[in-house]
């Protein structure tokens, strides 16, 4: 990915930016109402093993997130550049952490790999626009921490990757990352799973958490997506300590493994 930014469109020349951001927006919420009501619960219920039905539905939604990533990329919001991909598709019941600089992380994420869940906070269970696709997709709610860890653990051991943001919320707009929660930490090493490192980097400030879904950025947003080498869990579990230690210098490392890089 070219380094520099893209040139910085003004005046009458970002209203045609603007207009195909929004609509972006506009066609995949209605997409993912639609998708909701009738191909997913027909994917979900199609014959065949829970397993089965789950991952239909997994890879339907990566299919469709492929999509807005592609319109996205028409609009010219943003060019995703993909490093070392065939790790993650390669990937099986690992939890894969990524830094969040951006709205649509997430989905640009899921549109790189088939195998993925992900923790979903209660308000998205209640949008109606996303209910339907979380639900079918067996995507892991935000309920708790013992069932929240439980829950992780099935995800994990039926092969799935699990998608975790450990800052928890978009990185604040002038720092190079918010400090790391641990839960990432704390659920590899009570799951005893393997951490897979995305590092996203970003050439231009955009779609970030101070500012509203419909301010399309007037800078095309290059996304390079670098894929890291797995962390294996057992170089800490090895180590003198109960989990709580093994978290915090977890978390401690992989805060500064992303630091290091993004710098």
């Amino acid at each position: 990915m070219d380094n520099a930014p893209a040139k910085r469109l003004t005046g009458i020349a970002y209203i045609p930016r603007w207009l195909g951001g929004v609509s972006c927006y506009i066609v995949f919420g209605l997409g993912g109402l639609l998708t909701s009501l009738t191909i997913l619960p027909l994917l979900r219920f199609w014959p065949g093993t829970r397993e089965q039905r789950v991952s239909r539905v997994q890879k339907a939604v990566h299919i469709m997130f492929r999509g807005f990533v592609h319109m996205l990329t028409r609009a010219g919001v943003i060019k995703v550049t993909p490093v070392n991909i065939t790790r993650l598709s390669e990937a099986r019941g690992k939890v894969v952490i990524m830094n969040h600089p951006t709205l649509v992380d997430v989905v640009v994420l899921i549109s790189l790999m088939p195998n993925a869940g992900c923790i979903v906070k209660q308000g998205i269970w209640r949008n109606p626009f996303m209910r339907g696709v979380v639900a079918c997709a067996g995507y892991i709610p935000n309920r708790g921490a013992e069932l929240l860890l439980l829950d992780c653990k099935q995800v994990l051991d039926r092969g799935t990757n699990l998608i975790i943001f450990p800052e928890g919320t978009r990185t604040v707009l002038g720092t190079v990352i918010n400090d790391f929660a641990r839960g990432a930490a704390n659920i590899a090493l009570r799951t005893k799973t393997d951490i897979l490192p995305v590092i996203l980097h970003t050439n231009a400030s955009g779609l970030t958490k101070q500012e509203a879904w419909y301010e399309i950025p007037r800078r095309t947003i290059g996304m390079r997506v670098e894929v890291g080498e797995t962390i294996d869990h057992i170089r800490y579990d090895t180590q003198a300590g109960g989990d709580a230690k093994m978290a915090r210098l977890l978390t401690r490392d992989l805060e500064d493994h992303f630091k290091k890089e993004l710098k």
